[in-house]
């Protein structure tokens, strides 16, 4: 396909080029032989011209004025030489009195112009000849009652053959300029494609399995902006596939525990309402679990989502309260609040409180009933931060990064079964939608902290 647009282009350059350089040729003849007919037309005029200084000479035998129109011609005849290859032809009373020509077997070349034996006005112009066209300038004579004409006439061919043979080292010279601009073309179109040809080779070794192949992209022009458009494109379908599976992958790893279970119950279900009662009871459970696990995959597959945030202003004194109030729900502990930030940040306030209390919550599971829990904020500069401090078993050092990504639990928290392990990874998540993240102060045996960190003004497009 790009091979045809690679030669579309060198066609139409041809057809432009091949038509500019034809209508010059044609401008540069044209040109040419106006011209030599210009120079040819003057050479003429200054021979007929000299006649008026014959004629102001008066006879060459006494210096007298001539008294006939054959006395003053015959006087200039003797004078003035032919025009290179041509004739000095004159009439006197409408016929031919005298032909001199500068090339023997031309004497006929009068002939041609019998018909001007007569002009009352001078008159110029081309005339075809049997020895070629020829260039004639013709003026009247009057001395007394008589009249004649002189003629000057120069034949044009060898001039013109000066002009072809020009116009044919042009044309030779056109066509070997054309044929290295075709190739310059062939290959500047080539290059200019390229990226094309690596699009196209690009787009049939994608596949829904693999996404890794990229355009390579070099310069700035509009092609390679198409390159990087693509490029970019692929980028966020990888993107959208692997979020697309890692969530299936989430799906059904986390759904096949409590569906089995539910199954179970529901085939070994017996008749007494007892039995009914607590198959009940387990089965309204799995189904609160996979209600839940559904609910945090989905907001872990919205994430990078640009609508996943629905930024605005937040009082963080005002909302450090809330967050402290609504903590106080999920366990009995000794609640306390750590200072309170002061001023306003822009942030989605939905999406902080689903944060803040997965960190709560997750307090909660590692402290026991009268255990301290803080939380906190703080606003300083351009950065805002909201955290949750415990007194719990805290987290090793080898689990400090594993515990944010997807179903990771840290050394103490291995054996707790009552969780879906994705609350830290929503909460790294929701931090990094707001172009933040979380930062984790801890020691073995003392406790921990977790931290959002956020800038405090619109957090970026995603």
């Amino acid at each position: 396909m790009f091979g045809g647009v690679r030669t579309r282009v060198l066609v139409s350059f041809l057809a432009l080029l091949l038509v500019s350089t034809a209508a010059s040729v044609f401008v540069l003849r044209e040109v040419l032989l106006s011209r030599i007919g210009d120079q040819v037309q003057r050479e003429l005029s200054r021979d007929v011209e000299n006649l008026e200084d014959v004629s102001a000479l008066g006879q060459p035998q006494n210096g007298q004025p001539f008294t006939g129109v054959g006395q003053l011609l015959d006087s200039y005849m003797s004078r003035t030489a032919a025009p290179s290859d041509g004739a000095l032809v004159t009439f006197v009373d409408g016929q031919p009195q005298e032909v001199k020509v500068a090339n023997p077997g031309q004497e006929t070349l009068g002939e041609a112009f019998l018909d001007y034996a007569t002009v009352s006005e001078p008159t110029s112009g081309e005339r075809d000849t049997p020895f070629g066209q020829a260039r004639f300038v013709a003026i009247p004579v009057t001395v007394g009652d008589g009249s004649g004409v002189l003629l000057a006439a120069s034949l044009t061919a060898a001039e013109r053959d000066q002009v072809e043979s020009a116009v044919r080292i042009a044309i030779g010279v056109s066509i070997v300029v054309l044929l290295l601009a075709s190739l310059f073309i062939w290959l500047a179109a080539g290059r200019a494609i390229a990226p094309l040809n690596a699009l196209s080779r690009t787009a049939r070794t994608i596949s829904e399995t693999d996404l890794s192949g990229r355009i390579p992209v070099r310069g700035s022009d509009e092609i390679a902006e198409l390159g990087r458009t693509f490029n970019s494109m692929l980028d966020r379908l990888e993107t959208a596939f692997a979020e697309q599976k890692d969530f299936l992958s989430d799906v059904s790893h986390e759904l096949r525990t409590p569906i089995t279970v539910i199954r179970g119950h529901l085939e070994t279900l017996g008749d007494s309402p007892a039995e009914r009662e607590e198959a009940i009871v387990v089965i309204q459970d799995e189904l609160d679990r996979m209600s839940r696990y559904v609910d945090e995959l989905l907001v872990l597959a919205r994430a990078p989502r640009p609508d996943f945030l629905r930024a605005g202003p937040i009082d963080l004194d005002l909302f450090t309260h809330e967050l402290f109030a609504k903590a106080q729900s999920l366990g009995e502990r000794d609640w306390r609040l750590d200072g309170t930030g002061v001023g306003i940040v822009a942030a989605d306030q939905q999406r902080l409180t689903q944060a803040v209390m997965n960190l709560a919550e997750n307090a909660v599971h590692h402290t026991g009933e009268g255990d301290s829990i803080w939380i906190g904020s703080s606003l300083v500069g351009e950065r805002a931060r909201l955290w949750v401090r415990d007194e719990g078993p805290g987290v090793e050092p080898e689990d400090r990064e594993r515990i944010f990504e997807r179903y990771e639990r840290g050394g103490a928290d291995a054996e707790i079964t009552d969780g879906s392990g994705l609350g830290l990874s929503i909460v790294a998540a929701i931090a990094e939608a707001h172009g933040g993240q979380v930062e984790l102060d801890t020691r073995p045996g003392v406790g921990a902290t977790f931290t959002l960190v956020l800038p405090a003004s619109e957090p970026p497009a995603t």
